[in-house]
């Protein structure tokens, strides 16, 4: 059905089947975890209706230059950001919006912009096909100024749009819009994924990335490496097994340069795998098993309680990561609430 693309095959049927039938709904949610495929499929789905395939992959978010991009606007003033919202259109009728600045969020700009450039009808062929990639980053304004278009779209107009929980997304988008859940690829999708892009060390980037196909491409391992061994740091420190001079040593080093929402992603995966070892489950669902016997070594120093706690402090930071909240405080915080506990 479409090319190069991995896993979910029951919702890649019932969009094929739209494709031939030529029932396409005009608001497509596709839902899912981050890095299954939600992107990638709403790219084959477009190339299919509009042509020119390598043209819309140019707009593929995890691309390195596209990455660049979005990192340079990160440093741009907020005011400048405004006047030129951030899209992606190398095809002349598909357009991509995307999280935009520091705070990766999707701004009213963009989903004004999206709204004047709706009316405009294609280039070539009978559609334009609008994709708005993780929706449920969007401000309340933005979410706002997009219900506007979707309560009266143009005929010409397929708006796709992406988010790992349509839950966050207001009521009345969900309501306007046919909703397809994608999941994790399974262990064997997952082992004929990695094989077919040739990738290195793809037996750890299967683990690591849990399902996840585009997690396990962008994976730089040596990045993660890092990232690890900071968090692995703040686990001990917050456990009263090293003292905090270890970690003021990594948070003035290693995380001095790392984003909060990156580190936590990282955080969440070692206390998950810690759990799934005091509580004996299946070690082969291990994310970090290249360091298996550490965290075994770990998991029997610490109890229950005292893991609950770590994720509920987690949680708390992740829900303020969109206030900006500063990444130094917030994890020394989490150490010292939890080193008294």
């Amino acid at each position: 059905m479409f090319p190069d693309f991995y896993g979910n095959r029951a919702v890649a049927e019932a969009l094929w089947q739209a494709l031939q039938t030529g029932r396409i709904p005009q608001t497509i949610l596709l839902a899912g975890p981050r890095g299954v495929g939600k992107a990638t499929l709403a790219r084959r789905f477009a190339a299919y209706l509009l042509g020119d395939p390598q043209k819309i992959e140019q707009d593929d978010l995890s691309l390195p230059h596209n990455v660049t991009y979005l990192r340079e606007r990160e440093s741009w003033p907020a005011e400048r950001r405004n006047e030129e919202p951030f899209l992606l259109a190398t095809h002349p009728d598909f357009v991509t919006f995307a999280p935009d600045g520091p705070l990766r969020q999707i701004s009213i700009h963009q989903m004004r912009l999206l709204k004047e450039l709706a009316q405009y009808r294609p280039l070539r062929g009978d559609y334009r096909v609008f994709l708005i990639d993780q929706l449920d980053r969007a401000s309340e304004q933005a979410a706002n100024s997009l219900l506007k278009t979707l309560e009266e779209p143009p005929a010409h107009l397929i708006l796709i749009a992406t988010a790992e929980n349509p839950y966050e997304l207001l009521p009345t988008i969900r309501s306007r819009s046919v909703i397809f859940h994608l999941g994790p690829l399974s262990p064997e999708e997952m082992a004929q994924f990695v094989r077919a892009r040739g990738l290195n060390e793809p037996e750890r980037r299967a683990a690591l990335a849990q399902g996840s196909p585009g997690l396990a491409v962008s994976l730089d391992l040596e990045v993660y490496d890092r990232r690890r061994q900071a968090m692995l740091t703040l686990i001990e420190v917050a456990a009263a097994l090293k003292p905090f001079a270890s970690w003021i040593e990594q948070s003035e080093g290693a995380v001095r340069q790392e984003k909060l929402e990156d580190l936590l992603s990282v955080l969440y995966g070692l206390l998950r795998d810690l759990m799934l070892l005091q509580q004996g489950g299946e070690t082969y669902a291990l994310r970090n098993r290249d360091i298996q016997e550490k965290l075994e070594n770990l998991a029997a120093r610490l109890d229950f309680g005292w893991l609950r706690r770590a994720v509920a402090q987690a949680d708390e930071i992740a829900g303020l990561i969109r206030r900006n909240i500063q990444k130094n405080l917030a994890l020394d915080a989490w150490v010292w609430t939890l080193r008294a506990a």
